[in-house]
């Protein structure tokens, strides 16, 4: 079972601006495919799955969640361009692509349209988060260009705080004037529906993989045993890295 499992309290990142909530817009649900790295799992229609609607936490996580994967896919695809002998952010990006783009046919399959209108690499275009994403994209693009180093120790920055913000309410929602006021209030730690269960347990999976080979790497050059985790619990890493 995924450590990720329990509540995390400690280690935030992120910033602490108020932030309203927004309005979605609902389509026509629809049957597709979602697929994260390797497992692939069809989605029945909208009218058949779990009580076929989201509530408002679960919908606004989910919303997040679609622009914080293309948040992983875009500085991993830049930091690439700046370290192209570094295969790793090569590799892990395409693997990104593939978790936003589940989260975006999860969003769809429940009827609500991506906030994700612009796939440029560093756009972010959601109503309440996307200020939130554009920020942190040039906050984490300056910092791995400092070295290849420190590129790399953004990479696995992005995936701790991508398995905390997967498995808790972020705290950019939790501070945001949305009545969502505790961190667990949304995220897999608080929904009971199936499939989006499922979907973020084969993300956090991806992101265990991908926190373990950007440690590998990281530690050729400060030496085994040294990373320091940086957003979860070093206990917390440790059990991911089976140390």
């Amino acid at each position: 079972m995924n450590i990720l499992n329990k509540v995390f309290v400690n280690g935030f990142v992120g910033l602490a601006i108020v932030a309203g909530a927004g309005s979605v817009m609902a389509k026509g649900g629809k049957s597709m495919t979602v697929q994260v790295d390797d497992i692939s799992t069809t989605t029945d229609d909208v009218s058949t799955a779990d009580d076929g609607m989201l509530d408002y936490n679960e919908l606004t996580h989910l919303l997040f969640m679609r622009e914080e994967e293309k948040l992983a896919r875009d500085v991993y695809t830049k930091l690439g361009s700046m370290y192209p002998d570094s295969v790793i952010f090569g590799n892990i990006d395409d693997s990104e692509q593939r978790h936003t783009t589940a989260v975006k046919n999860m969003i769809e399959k429940y009827g609500y349209e991506d906030p994700n209108t612009n796939d440029n690499i560093g756009v972010y275009t959601g109503e309440d988060y996307g200020w939130y994403f554009t920020e942190k994209y040039n906050l984490l693009v300056e910092r791995g260009s400092i070295s290849e180093l420190e590129a790399l120790y953004v990479g696995a920055f992005i995936e701790e705080l991508d398995m905390m913000d997967i498995n808790q309410c972020p705290k950019v929602i939790v501070e945001a004037n949305n009545g969502i006021s505790e961190v667990t209030k949304c995220g897999k730690i608080s929904t009971d529906n199936s499939d989006i269960v499922r979907l973020y347990d084969s993300l956090l999976d991806g992101s265990d993989s991908h926190l373990a080979g950007y440690v590998k790497n990281i530690e050729k050059h400060i030496g085994q045993g040294n990373y320091q985790a940086q957003v979860m619990s070093q206990e917390q890493v440790n059990e991911i890295l089976n140390r």
